[in-house]
């Protein structure tokens, strides 16, 4: 569900290989004079959110990342053929005819490769069955490799129900990648909040895109004011370095994406400050792919506030060949 920022040496990567074009770079506005403390300020504020912007690119559109997305296919018990052919009961969108076939029974999974057919599990290869591990083992999931080393594919649990989800490289939403459109980068929307804790082990019920809910640990509400009202979103802990807020705002479905957006931020300090900085609202996983399991903003987590900063909504590029009038 949630992304980390990879190295940013991989933003060559990017632009070679997904020819995504650069993020509208962030300026600062000299029209006023202002001291040379000021001056700082403002030069490390723009080269803070021109790097954020940077790094944010790479990793959607890293080989693996959230644009490489080409399938998510739900697993009923039982024995299932899959590759690229119209035969299998598993159709993959790319990828090798016959893959092999992936069997759930009792709650275990289970791989068996096609004879003759290049397969990895967590990087080693195999000509013969192997256990897989869903995304809810503590050792994560099994990843299997696959059209030279281009594909992936992971099984997730969510609720009682097992998906395969399926990457790769060649994904049509990764090479035509077509860019985030943000809001103007404000200082003003970096706002240190007041974070007010909750007894120990409470959790939120946080509802995804496909229907079902999990209780999420909720360690607090951080509290904040803005064009002199006050506000407060209600904080989840994934078990990162630091909190996670899912939330939607005046601009949800007007300019931003309508099913909300996500924002980190640190732990609070030793005085329980949290900064806030709106300019890094992102959009989810599920702004790019259909094929993404995105939570969606809790009812405390509905502002009503006008949040014209961060990432706007993602307009995919049009199919090559189209145009007007084309039908």
């Amino acid at each position: 569900m949630r992304h980390r920022i990879p190295a940013a040496g991989a933003l060559a990567l990017c632009l070679a290989a997904a020819g995504c074009q650069p993020p509208p770079a962030v300026t600062a506005d000299t029209s006023a004079p202002v001291g040379a403390a000021a001056n700082r300020a403002k030069e490390i504020f723009v080269t803070e959110q021109n790097v954020w912007r940077d790094q944010r690119r790479t990793e959607l559109t890293r080989p693996d990342g959230w644009t490489s997305l080409i399938g998510l296919h739900w697993l009923d018990p039982g024995a299932h053929y899959l590759g690229s052919d119209i035969d299998n009961g598993i159709r993959l969108a790319m990828g090798p005819p016959h893959l092999g076939m992936i069997e759930l029974k009792a709650g275990r999974l289970r791989f068996v490769p096609e004879a003759g057919v290049a397969v990895t599990v967590d990087g080693a290869p195999t000509g013969a069955s192997a256990a897989l591990r869903a995304d809810d083992d503590a050792a994560g999931a099994s990843v299997l490799g696959f059209d030279g080393a281009k594909a992936m594919a992971t099984v997730i649990k969510r609720g009682e129900r097992f998906a395969l989800r399926v990457k790769h490289a060649d994904a049509t939403t990764r090479i035509g990648f077509n860019g985030i459109d943000y809001w103007p980068a404000q200082s003003d929307w970096r706002i240190v909040g007041r974070f007010e804790p909750h007894e120990m082990g409470r959790t939120l019920p946080i509802a995804n895109i496909i229907g079902t809910t999990d209780d999420v640990p909720n360690p607090g509400a951080v509290v904040f004011e803005h064009g002199g009202k006050t506000f407060r979103l209600e904080a989840l802990d994934e078990g990162g370095a630091g909190l996670f807020l899912v939330f939607a705002d005046r601009t949800s479905g007007h300019g931003s994406y309508g099913a909300g957006r996500f924002l980190d931020a640190a732990k609070p300090d030793a005085q329980g400050r949290v900064t806030l900085d709106f300019n890094r609202a992102y959009n989810p996983p599920c702004a790019f792919t259909p094929f993404a399991t995105c939570p969606l903003p809790p009812a405390e987590n509905r502002l009503d506030l006008l949040v014209d900063a961060g990432e706007k909504s993602y307009h995919a590029a049009a199919p090559a060949g189209a145009a007007a009038g084309n039908h």
